[in-house]
């Protein structure tokens, strides 16, 4: 059984950096890329970041570009997500997921076929 499980989330002030974690099980980690999105409230999910399977290529949307950061740890079965300078339009349920093959397109909630819970992280102005 796949699980993916967020954590690292909280309530923080504007300017203030977090760090998500995503840890995998039941599944092959190396063999899938691995994204992370977020919902606020009243919003569609939205495409965050999105690192491929060996690492060696990443993607990030235009509104967290240069202050947030996708990695992953293969031995560790993890994807983090690294979050600087937050803003207040930065809160919402983060999720991260996993797309088998990493043949699809990265920036698309479609393409990925398991999800997290999501982890909730609040900014404050």
């Amino acid at each position: 059984q796949v699980q993916l499980v967020e954590s690292g989330g909280g309530l923080v002030q504007a300017g203030d950096s977090l760090r998500l974690s995503c840890a995998a099980s039941g599944l092959t980690f190396s063999s899938y890329a691995m994204g992370w999105f977020r919902q606020a409230p009243g919003k569609e999910r939205e495409f965050v970041a999105a690192r491929s399977r060996s690492g060696g290529a990443t993607y990030y949307a235009d509104s967290v570009k240069g202050r947030f950061t996708i990695s992953r740890d293969n031995a560790k079965n993890t994807v983090y997500l690294q979050m600087n300078s937050l803003k207040p339009e930065d809160t919402a349920v983060y999720y991260c997921a996993a797309e088998r093959g990493g043949y699809r397109p990265p920036t698309l909630r479609e393409s990925y076929d398991y999800w997290g819970q999501g982890t909730q992280v609040t900014v404050s102005s």
